[in-house]
């Protein structure tokens, strides 16, 4: 099923339908990273990125600070299909080894437990994934997995600042993860944006994206709304398309004690995705944008990336095993803002159309435990429990707990992992923390599997 034929989809269908039809490999790609025994820790990226539309390539260059937490003496880092062309320390040029996915790097003695090293990778690719480009567009922009444009830790636990250069021709508007913070045209006439990132996020989260875009800015309290889009009438149109955004920051910002962390939130329709939370932005498609400028209340699906700013940006699952974390959570908090938007009723038929999609899979192969014991090639099955079953399982908490201990929970959970990985059990110990309730019961009923229902 194509993009426009999910145009044609009720609104509150429209999140189930996408999480079905559309599979990124790439987290499942990822998934062989996912260690807490990687043997360093990295601090800072700094990315030169020149994507070739046209030809639909990419060069690069990675500079990568790291700390190392052992005497290792070689490291590997992901490169998805990359070729690497050259691996550096300062002057010194690396003996390094490809590996499927990955490269291994040697680096020179001494080796002491506690350096800060600075590597730098030279690379080049065509991306089959990761990096989207549409040349009748003239579009270019970032989906999972980041390793495919640029050779870093593709894993959700770790986490570093971020510097991004992206050179790109002169006739291209642009955003990326991070705050903008210099633009320099070249001898060639092409213009360099460069984003600085200072709070330490996981590299799936960084991300651009580039096309011959209409824009709108607009301000609410202390955020800036930029919407990028090239396939409406009107800027105003455009705007209209998002009206419903500081609203749901400021909304998600109070269900979890935290404010919004960034000073500016983007959202850019693209070509074609089937939606992507970014550091400070998301991607969504021309084909949703149409479908909410025409239905102003199939707004699930922008909830949903904008409620990953706080659950899957800033507090994130340690591996992609529970990743129902950020997905199950960004999938009920979309239901939870139509509540406050639209009323209970809206609420309630977000959750019985999760339930009935997770009961379908239920029934035809059986029903499984949110934590997986692997994520590796997961199928829309898969998935289906972690979106759908993951939400459902979060209102099944809510009204065990009634509204006042639930949200205080959710409150006191993302307050006290803000910016850190979490695992299941740090949900549950948060959760019966906050509430005084022994959830044993229903994590081993609903959660585990380990109890019958």
């Amino acid at each position: 099923m194509t993009m426009p034929m999910i145009d044609r989809l009720p609104s509150r269908l429209f999140l189930v339908a996408w999480v079905v039809l559309f599979v990124p490999a790439s987290r499942a790609n990822a998934a062989d990273s996912d260690s807490n025994d990687r043997g360093f820790d990295v601090l800072h990226y700094t990315a030169t990125v020149e994507p070739n539309i046209a030809a639909m390539t990419v060069v690069g260059r990675a500079s990568i600070r790291l700390r190392l937490l052992a005497d290792v003496d070689t490291i590997e880092f992901d490169r998805g299909e990359l070729t690497i062309d050259a691996v550096r320390e300062g002057s010194t040029m690396l003996r390094f080894e490809p590996l499927p996915r990955r490269v291994r790097v040697r680096l020179p003695r001494p080796v002491v437990r506690g350096q800060t090293r600075t590597i730098d990778v030279e690379y080049r690719g065509t991306p089959r994934f990761g990096l989207q480009f549409v040349p009748e567009r003239s579009q270019v922009y970032t989906i999972f997995s980041t390793s495919q444009w640029l050779v870093c830790i593709d894993a959700p636990d770790e986490r570093a600042t971020l510097d991004l250069r992206v050179a790109l021709p002169p006739d291209l508007r642009a955003a990326g993860s991070g705050r903008l913070v210099a633009t320099q045209r070249r001898a060639d006439g092409w213009i360099v944006h460069e984003w600085h990132q200072d709070r330490p996020m996981p590299s799936y989260t960084f991300g651009f994206a580039a096309g011959k875009f209409d824009e709108v800015t607009v301000r609410h309290r202390r955020v800036a709304y930029r919407y990028l889009g090239a396939a409406f009438a009107s800027t105003r149109e455009l705007e209209r398309v998002f009206t419903d955004t500081p609203d749901m920051i400021r909304f998600f910002g109070g269900r979890a004690g935290v404010p919004y962390p960034h000073v500016s939130y983007t959202q850019v329709l693209v070509a074609n995705t089937a939606g992507q939370e970014l550091a400070g932005f998301a991607l969504l498609s021309d084909a949703y944008g149409r479908n909410l400028r025409d239905n102003p209340e199939a707004i699930t699906l922008s909830a949903h990336e904008v409620a990953h700013q706080w659950w899957g940006n800033l507090v994130t699952c340690r591996d992609w095993q529970h990743f129902w974390l950020n997905e199950g959570f960004a999938t009920f908090m979309a239901a939870a803002y139509d509540e406050q938007r639209f009323g209970r009723a809206a609420y309630d038929r977000d959750i019985d159309a999760a339930r009935m999609r997770y009961e379908q899979v239920r029934q035809k192969t059986g029903d499984r435990p949110l934590v997986f014991p692997s994520w590796d090639r997961p199928t829309a099955d898969d998935r289906t429990i972690v979106y759908q079953k993951g939400a459902y399982v979060l209102h099944r908490l809510r009204e065990r707990l009634g509204d006042q201990l639930f949200w205080k929970g959710i409150r006191d959970y993302t307050r006290r992992y803000w910016g850190q990985a979490v695992t299941t059990p740090d949900f549950q110990h948060a959760m019966e923390a906050s509430t005084g309730k022994d959830l044993t019961d229903f994590f081993a009923t609903w959660v585990y599997m380990t109890r019958s229902r």
